[in-house]
């Protein structure tokens, strides 16, 4: 076989991206868009030994777990990897994907994991929840503008105004500015010549009070004929906001940090629950409002709170969880990094006269460390403390220098909310091996029709007279801490499923030496002098490597 030959597979499994996985010749091959169940005629496009990407190019023979896409562009689109996929079937994948991070990296036994899994949450409706979306602006062949989104892993704009999981109102709005960048000849930004006008249309909509929000990045300090723009727009239903960004870098970041209002207000706003929040152009607001409401009830429900506690609430934005537990303890303090979200997150807790909410900007893995250290100055003999700790990190997961200070103020629970059950794996390893049991968990439908998903966890500080009983190994003992991240056996095994290769130990220890992670200090010792080692192969290096960074060691 060779690049750009024509193979059938038939699809067995699917991996984490959500790309279906067939056997041809021995070889491992990944197709995006294909559903286990298929029979698919593919065309090679990259070619390992082992393993090899594919592009599907007919189904001769559908799976029964697959489903017409509602998006006629489903598959050059790169916001949707699944939507072809039986609602079903994903929900089913997406549960065995966190259940595989935590059995794999996390360490957790399998029948465990059986008994304080909850059920994951799904949506009714799984379309057209999305209450933002950012269209970048580009022109076809014939010069004209369009508006779209980018094709998979590039800026290719694939034009569509009608998406399937963002709301109605959007395509109108697209409407609007696309006719008057035609009659006035406003060009559309090109990212190779760093010239041209309008960059990329910001729509955010509040499901539960109508209002709309209209925001133009640019690559300028102003748009021409501003007046007649904000005119037409000002037409739709709902129209509260419309306002300008300021982006002239040459960079792929889509927002600048300037806002300038063009018409309305500079925000609109919205309930999670029976709370109310303001929500401008650079807000971080989660954007499926329904299960983001059952996102925090869970949160909520996990923190179990009377109305006497203390709480942490980590990587806060905007105040949304925060503000949700407010009404339900003693004291919240929550703490984000980013100014204009504590901002909007003291302007929240005002207008729902929230008052036993505190807000902290930094990172939370230097202000809690911070306020733990100076507690114990303070307060000679005592330390820090708190009844709850609630955390909602990004992808990276929680720096450890955080979470070494939330086991030192005994939080009674540690409610773990995640957007990536990888990361989330590595650090429940931790939190459980220093004093905490997992006692639930549940997975939550956020992003219908695309691999990701989100997880709460309940945490619950052990008694001091809580015992169990465990067998040691005494050959183990001297393992280095990251090797307990993932054995060799694992990441043998990683390997050899995900690429097709078998690596040596002396191999894994070779790539973890250049990673910079320690091994034995006589591991593999050669037998005589001037021995002649063999050094792994460049193809199992990135193989090795890629394990090292699915188990979080690198």
């Amino acid at each position: 076989m060779k690049k750009n030959d024509f193979i059938t597979l038939e699809i067995e499994d699917i991996g984490v991206g959500g790309e279906g996985i067939g056997k041809a010749e021995g070889v491992t091959f990944f197709v995006k868009d294909a559903i286990v169940g298929d029979v698919i005629e593919a065309r090679i496009t990259k070619l390992k030994k082992h393993y090899g990407y594919a592009r599907l190019m007919k189904i001769l023979k559908p799976s029964g777990k697959r489903k017409e896409a509602k998006c006629p562009v489903a598959r050059q689109c790169g916001g949707c990897q699944i939507q072809e996929m039986d609602y079903g079937e994903q929900l089913k994948f997406k549960e065995r994907k966190v259940r595989n991070n935590l059995e794999r990296i996390g360490g957790f036994d399998r029948a465990f994991l059986g008994r304080v899994m909850e059920p994951i949450c799904s949506m009714e409706e799984p379309f057209h929840y999305r209450n933002k979306a950012q269209y970048p602006i580009g022109t076809d062949r014939e010069g004209y503008p369009v508006a779209g989104f980018y094709a998979g892993r590039t800026h290719q704009i694939i034009p569509n105004m009608v998406c399937a999981l963002g709301k109605e109102i959007n395509t109108q709005v697209l409407e609007v500015v696309l006719d008057f960048m035609r009659e006035f000849q406003i060009p559309a930004y090109s990212e190779e010549t760093g010239r041209g006008l309008l960059r990329h249309v910001l729509i955010r909509t509040g499901f539960h009070t109508g209002e709309i929000m209209v925001c133009f990045i640019v690559n300028g300090t102003r748009i021409p004929h501003t007046d007649e723009l904000t005119g037409r727009l000002r037409k739709l239903p709902g129209m509260t906001s419309i306002t300008m960004n300021i982006n002239c870098d040459n960079t792929n970041v889509i927002m600048g940090k300037e806002i300038r209002l063009l018409w309305g207000k500079e925000y609109i706003t919205d309930y999670i629950g029976e709370i109310k929040y303001q929500i401008s152009p650079l807000s971080f607001y989660q954007v499926n409002p329904v299960q983001t409401e059952v996102l925090y009830g869970l949160a909520c429900e996990y923190a179990g709170l009377t109305g006497n506690e203390t709480v942490w609430d980590l990587y806060c934005g905007i105040g949304t969880i925060s503000l949700f537990l407010a009404g339900k303890a003693k004291q919240v303090y929550g703490v984000e990094i980013i100014p204009q979200a504590i901002e909007d997150a003291r302007k929240n807790a005002d207008i729902n006269g929230i008052e036993n909410a505190e807000f902290y900007v930094g990172k939370a893995e230097e202000v809690l460390p911070d306020y733990y250290r100076k507690y114990e100055t303070e307060h000679p003999g005592e330390h820090a403390h708190a009844d709850v700790i609630v955390v909602d990190p990004p992808r990276k997961g929680c720096d450890q220098r955080l979470l070494e200070t939330m086991v030192r103020m005994e939080a009674k629970r540690i409610v773990y909310v995640s957007c990536d059950s990888a990361t989330l794996a590595r650090d429940l390893k931790y939190l459980c091996g220093n004093g905490y049991e997992m006692k639930k968990v549940r997975t939550v439908d956020m992003f219908p029709h695309t691999v990701h998903v989100e997880t709460v966890v309940l945490l619950s500080q052990q008694k001091p007279d809580d015992h169990i009983e465990i067998d040691l190994d005494l050959d183990e003992l001297d393992a280095t801490s990251a090797e307990l991240k993932a054995t060799y056996q694992e990441i043998k095994d990683y390997v050899l499923k995900e690429f097709g290769l078998k690596v040596s130990n002396l191999y894994i220890s070779q790539i973890k030496r250049k990673c910079g992670i320690e091994v034995g200090a006589n591991y593999n010792l050669p037998k005589t002098e001037n021995p002649k080692v063999p050094q792994c192969p460049k193809e199992k290096e990135e193989a090795i490597k890629a394990a090292l960074k699915y188990f979080a060691m690198i």
